[in-house]
């Protein structure tokens, strides 16, 4: 499990708000990626969620990327623990 502190005016950047004109959240891109590379390597598909965690301006850890590219690579959930500050 991941954890990661946002802001909650910059929520989203994560998640997906159909209410803001953000349009980079991080949300997707990791669907879109779970979806797409399943059964992929891992090592492919870290710098894919760096670069969306750089786009969604989100400071995920390397442990933490690695963590979920593994989780896309072999079909597991992944759980992200979100701290949300003012």
């Amino acid at each position: 499990m991941g954890e990661i502190t946002v802001s909650a005016q910059d929520m989203d950047h994560l998640l997906y708000d159909p209410a803001s004109a953000y349009g980079a959240p991080y949300q997707r891109a990791f669907a879109e990626l779970a979806r797409t590379h399943q059964g992929r390597p891992a090592a492919e598909i870290v710098p894919l969620l760096r670069e969306a965690a750089d786009r969604a301006l989100l400071g995920f850890t390397s442990a933490d990327l690695a963590e979920q590219a593994r989780a896309i690579s072999c079909g597991a959930p992944y759980e992200l623990r979100v701290h949300v500050t003012r």
